[in-house]
């Protein structure tokens, strides 16, 4: 019994989101048709392996009135001269003393002509239209904020894994997110520059592109491109890919009290999913229950099969996508649980987590 009880609730949840996403495919979102000066700035530490691709694609946009800014932040290897190697009248090349990210994205910015900034990560791959997309989305002048669809490069487990999850929040935010976005990902966004100065530039904090983001909704509203992707290098390695998300996880928690009572609902119902994931095949499997694992592994398949066809994706991402989901599950919940317990007792600072 506490097998399909486990089942039923997961099937509620993804259902409804499922539902949500397919109800937003037959929808046509809002567009407008201008080409504003586009600055795509590029803030960059120690990238040398991956400036050059970089900008390189940053600079094969087909959109016909840009620039591309290169903040090198005080880098000790090659990436300055790798940068400053790729001749195109429409690139411009910055250095300064290493300050962090935040300093190199409003260095950027002063330095900046467009009407609208785009920024990118030192690692990221823009697809040929990311920058169109983007543009486009900036339908009503109380659009402060435009973000992508992220992806990850790479074919270990752990990089199919991420890539998985990122899929999975182009579904959420499809889904939910298309006028009213949470997060403009500091991978792939754009942004008024009018609305940035307004509130001081890019908020310096832990996780720049959250706390941009809050700031940026208090004055106008951010929504989502589906179209705009940009392909990204993530973490190969459990050890990174937990400090990762531990760093992120910690940077977000002190703001979720700012939340509205809804998101802060959708939190706690995630992590409650996420052990209904962990329990559920332990359950099943305890019991015997083969039926209600194949129910699970089809349905399951089904609608990661769709979602791959719809967002672009590789079908062994749909075979590996009942695993992966248990992982991140797992992942996840003890993250969360290691994260509210050093909160709890006043860890909050990048020093006290060790």
């Amino acid at each position: 019994m506490l097998a399909e009880i486990l089942l039923s609730l997961i099937l509620l949840w993804d259902g409804y989101f499922f539902l949500r996403y397919l109800l937003s495919l037959r929808r046509a979102y809002p567009t407008r048709e201008w080409s504003p000066m586009v600055s795509v700035v590029i803030p960059a530490y120690n990238e040398e392996e991956n400036i050059e691709d970089a900008v390189k694609a940053a600079l094969s946009q087909d959109y016909p009135n840009f620039e591309v800014i290169v903040v090198d932040d005080g880098s000790t290897d090659g990436t300055y001269e790798k940068a400053l190697s790729i001749k195109d009248e429409r690139l411009r090349v910055i250095r300064i003393n290493h300050g962090g990210k935040t300093r190199a994205l409003n260095v950027g910015l002063e330095f900046s002509a467009g009407e609208i900034i785009v920024t990118i990560d030192a690692d990221g791959l823009l697809e040929k239209n990311a920058v169109s997309r983007l543009v486009e989305r900036f339908y009503s002048d109380d659009i402060a904020a435009v973000g992508g669809q992220v992806r990850v490069r790479g074919e270990t487990f752990l990089e199919l894994a991420q890539d998985i999850e990122h899929l999975r929040i182009a579904t959420f935010r499809r889904a939910k997110e298309l006028e009213n976005l949470s997060l403009a990902p500091g991978p792939i966004s754009a942004f008024r520059k009018r609305s940035l100065l307004k509130i001081g530039g890019f908020v310096n904090d832990l996780v720049e592109d959250y706390a941009t983001t809050l700031a940026l909704k208090k004055i106008g509203r951010v929504v989502y491109a589906p179209g705009a992707r940009v392909w990204v290098r993530m973490p190969s390695g459990l050890g990174a890919l937990w400090r990762q998300r531990r760093r992120w996880f910690l940077g977000d928690l002190p703001k979720l009290s700012s939340k509205p009572f809804k998101e802060k609902l959708v939190f706690i119902m995630s992590d409650l999913v996420a052990l209904l994931d962990v329990l559920f095949p332990l359950a099943a499997l305890m019991a015997g229950k083969w039926s209600l694992l194949l129910i699970f592994l089809v349905l399951e398949w089904l609608m990661m099969y769709l979602i791959v066809r719809v967002e672009g994706g590789m079908l062994v991402e749909v075979a590996l996508f009942p695993v992966i989901l248990w992982f991140w599950a797992a992942f996840y919940l003890s993250l969360h649980i290691y994260g509210l317990i050093l909160y709890a007792f006043g860890k909050k600072t990048p020093s006290e987590w060790n």
